[in-house]
């Protein structure tokens, strides 16, 4: 019979169970059920319960839909789609089996575009996090339609604001499972990583978290709310609604799911871009964070200009060949010619040819796709993440994920979330013929890197001088060296 761990806490007893030295407690709500009136509402706290809540089953998650990836096994990374229920604004937490108090607290935020994803997925396990003496909660959060589309008469930017409570409800329960309130650390991927870092920024979320780890993240991926109401009013369009919260309310999650699927698909007419002509989501998600309301009331890379988060320590990073998750399995990088590398870049991107031809196009030798790839590598991840750096003015550290994945003949390299298994050291989850790492990925990669996650947020020890605008220091994760990086050919092209 499996043991059995009880705590309590604000809203009531939990009794979580006790697995290889690890308490594991799963889908303790943090906030009241987002359905009926608070579908549509800032989050309520979690309504209290009586006698002993079972928490060893996830639970529900928020409404989305996966999709199969070419030749890849994704479900470690985004899970196999919606589980149904209503108490979804809920956290897992792994904490040591042996009784004890004060542990750094990790909170961990997942990736998804905005529109897909949970907590519950293998890859991001906290168990390793837990063996290595720390306290780590995962948390969901509404996305899509329901989190981040600004519909009048809706507060905006719901799926932060869900992440801003989740954050609340760790200081004032991180005791009770063995935490320190006062040394959290809130990490997270792609759009788990944007919204950190919008969270840095936000005046709503000052001294919820002492460190941030931003994983192929940055402060560039958020859209002024009138440009947004264009997707408000093309969604209502979709889904024959009134642009307002009672049109959308009338229609059920589940329901609105087909028309996010339609909006987002690349060939979806719909221009969002800004004044300048830029789209800063590049297409990958037609959902983001807004900016402009009391959550963001500067784009955050303004704020944080301006001192906002300088009293967060944060390690940012990006992988070196991000986009080779999605132009590599579909076949787009190798296939693709120039006229129309040049188009898709447009849509995004002014001046695309030029971009294209600093990253090689009419070279010898260069595929326009390849140049493409490199092109969005730099401008989606690598350069904004590196201009968070520069702008952040508290102490800040740079990373490079290095390592090549051998999947798709070796193709597939150091794409976008390959680095995610060896951070939380949960390579198994990933491995085989179509596993994200290949067949045998390299553990002590693994041990490296989890070891720096787990020293940063104990203390924000780290074993490379801070990020500046001189010296650019950036730390290779393979080979353990840190060193001095040219400005990116994008710098030309992005503010």
């Amino acid at each position: 019979m499996m043991a059995r761990a009880i705590v309590d806490t604000t809203a009531g007893t939990v009794r979580g169970t006790i697995e290889a030295g690890v308490r594991r407690f799963r889908g303790v709500p943090y906030a009241a059920a987002p359905v009926g009136d608070r579908r549509f509402a800032a989050p309520a706290p979690a309504e209290p319960w009586e006698g002993v809540r079972d928490a060893v089953d996830p639970g529900p998650n928020a409404p989305h839909r996966v999709k199969a990836f070419p030749g890849l096994d994704v479900t470690p990374l985004i899970g196999s789609g919606w589980v149904q229920g209503d108490y979804y604004l809920s956290a897992n937490i792994w904490t040591p089996e042996a009784n004890g108090g004060g542990r750094p607290v990790m909170v961990w935020i997942h990736g998804g575009g905005f529109v897909i994803g949970s907590k519950d997925v293998s890859i991001s396990d906290g168990a390793a996090f837990a063996r290595a003496g720390l306290v780590c909660f995962a948390i969901n959060y509404r996305m899509g339609i329901d989190g981040f589309l600004p519909i009048p008469g809706v507060p905006t930017n719901l799926g932060l604001r869900d992440m801003i409570a989740a954050l609340q409800w760790v200081r004032a329960n991180a005791a009770a499972f063995g935490g320190d309130p006062r040394n959290i650390t809130v990490f997270g991927e792609s759009a788990g990583a944007m919204a950190i870092a919008d969270l840095i920024a936000s005046p709503l979320a000052k001294g919820l978290f002492r460190r941030a780890i931003i994983q192929s993240g940055h402060a560039g991926m958020t859209r002024e709310i009138p440009v947004m109401q264009r997707l408000v009013k093309k969604l209502a369009k979709l889904l024959r609604v009134t642009p307002d919260r009672a049109g959308f309310a009338s229609v059920a999650p589940g329901d609105a799911l087909d028309a996010v699927e339609q909006i987002s698909a690349p060939t979806a007419r719909i221009d969002l871009r800004d004044s300048r002509g830029h789209e800063p989501m590049f297409g990958l998600s037609r959902f983001v964070p807004v900016h402009g309301d009391d959550v963001l009331p500067l784009q955050p890379l303004e704020a944080l200009r301006r001192g906002a988060g300088s009293d967060v320590e944060v390690l940012i990073g990006t992988n070196a060949e991000e986009m080779n998750l999605y132009l590599v399995p579909s076949g787009v990088r190798d296939k693709i010619g120039g006229l129309l590398a040049t188009f898709l870049l447009s849509r995004s991107q002014p001046g695309a040819r030029r971009v294209l031809k600093a990253y090689g196009l009419g070279k010898h030798g260069v595929k326009p796709g390849q140049a493409l790839t490199d092109a969005m590598n730099d401008l989606v991840f690598r350069w904004p993440a590196r201009r968070f750096a520069e702008e952040h003015q508290g102490r800040t550290h740079m990373y490079e994920f290095d390592w090549r994945s051998p999947a798709f003949k070796g193709e597939l390299g150091s794409c976008h979330a390959v680095e995610l298994p060896f951070v939380f050291d949960t390579l198994a989850t990933a491995t085989g013929a179509q596993g994200l790492v290949g067949e045998a990925p390299p553990q002590q990669l693994a041990d490296r890197m989890h070891r720096l996650w787990v020293d940063f947020a104990r203390d924000g020890n780290l074993p490379w001088s801070p990020f500046d605008r001189e010296k650019r220091l950036v730390y290779s994760i393979s080979d353990g060296l840190a060193r001095s990086e040219p400005r990116l050919p994008a710098a030309t092209f992005l503010p």
